[in-house]
């Protein structure tokens, strides 16, 4: 049984069932000094985390991840250029590319594409799939229409997806790319940070309910759910 904690804007605290059997927590763009945040960075300080996982270099998703690492001697897993800047910082680190799974042994972690800016490499989705649940964080990223491959490919469980608008995805387009990744359950995220990404999950809970067999989570920052 895989559980996904919301801790506010697009950082998640999620457990699952490795690979290997065992139980693995992985962490998403913790950045956990949002306003949302439910949490702080010393809140995880000796915590068993196995991967801090961070789609690109901006500081809202960035965040807090080198000290989460050093607090929990988490691998932090990015795209290359970014891994290398979180070895300079004297962390551990993953560095991969957008393609196939990277050579991580317990779970498998995909970089997928994402349609946005960084300053380090290019910002990536990542999809991690464990022994019970598969989970796709696209990220910052606007509406593409190769969502459908990553569906397709990976048939993610748990998509976390964007709402906001203004910088990533609004509520219609995070509809439309719930329609072409078709996952079980989608958890909106980025929206209501702060007022330039105000959007309303009520309305995206409602619009792809009807229209797809997706169910949607509206967590609250704190709130957690368990799949399946």
């Amino acid at each position: 049984m895989a559980t996904i904690r919301f801790l506010g804007h697009a950082a998640f605290d999620v457990t699952l069932r490795g690979l290997d059997g065992g139980v693995k927590r992985v962490l998403f763009d913790p950045w956990l000094e949002n306003p949302l945040s439910p949490a702080k960075p010393s809140d995880y300080r000796g915590a068993k985390v196995d991967y801090i996982v961070v789609t690109h270099d901006h500081g809202d998703h960035m965040g807090n991840a080198i000290e989460l690492a050093k607090l929990t001697g988490a691998k932090v897993v990015g795209v290359y250029e970014l891994a290398e800047h979180a070895r300079e910082q004297g962390v551990e680190a993953v560095g991969g590319n957008v393609g196939g799974p990277l050579a991580v042994a317990d779970l498998e972690i995909v970089l997928v594409p994402a349609v946005h800016s960084c300053s380090r490499g290019v910002p990536v989705g990542a999809v991690v799939r464990g022994a019970d649940a598969c989970v796709y964080h696209a990220g910052d990223t606007g509406l593409f229409g190769d969502m459908a491959l990553i569906g397709e490919l990976y048939q993610p469980d748990i998509a976390l997806l964007p709402i906001g608008g203004h910088f990533t995805m609004g509520v219609r387009e995070a509809v439309k790319a719930v329609s072409l990744i078709r996952p079980k359950v989608c958890v909106p995220m980025h929206y209501n940070t702060f007022p330039l990404i105000r959007a309303d999950p009520g309305e995206f809970k409602r619009l792809v309910e009807p229209t797809t067999r997706t169910k949607v989570v509206v967590l609250k920052p704190g709130e957690s759910f368990e799949y399946p």
